[in-house]
């Protein structure tokens, strides 16, 4: 039998973001600015996962997402999965959904797109499976290619 052992170690309050795919870890490790947090942060990269094969997962310690920072999270790594960690208890888990429509979160990619012209906020919709639109000039856009604005 095979020995079972916790290879993240858990926090006693926090957000763990679970399920990442492992080529949007660091995409996300950047855009949360988390090298510059001063609380723990611990990042396991290419652990097992029986729903994915394998998966990346974040903890980080004693910090909670606003709603606009969890819009950015699922433009760039839809359906991951947020745990809130209060006293190492699990109190709410919930899976990110991306909101009907992304504001000035994505940055298109067409350089003659208005928003890279003109001083506006971009405007993206999910179009199909894996894909969003910029709603100004109607790029569609790989969510694998998916930039965020900084």
């Amino acid at each position: 039998m095979e020995d079972k052992k916790l290879l993240v170690a858990a926090i006693e309050n926090g957000t763990v973001i679970d399920h990442i795919p492992n080529d949007r870890l660091f995409d996300i490790v950047s855009m949360l600015h988390l090298s510059q947090s001063k609380s723990a942060v611990t990042v396991g990269f290419n652990l097992k996962s029986a729903h994915m094969g394998s998966k990346s997962i974040i903890k980080i310690a004693d910090r909670y997402f606003t709603d606009e920072e969890l819009n950015q999270l699922s433009a760039v790594a839809p359906n991951v999965s947020l745990c809130i960690i209060r006293n190492y208890q699990v109190v709410e888990k919930r899976t990110v959904q991306m909101p009907d429509e992304l504001v000035g979160i994505v940055r298109c990619p067409n350089p003659k797109c208005i928003t890279n012209n003109e001083p506006m906020q971009t405007r993206f919709r999910e179009v199909h499976k894996g894909y969003l639109r910029c709603c100004y000039c109607n790029k569609d856009v790989p969510r694998a290619e998916v930039k965020v604005v900084e």
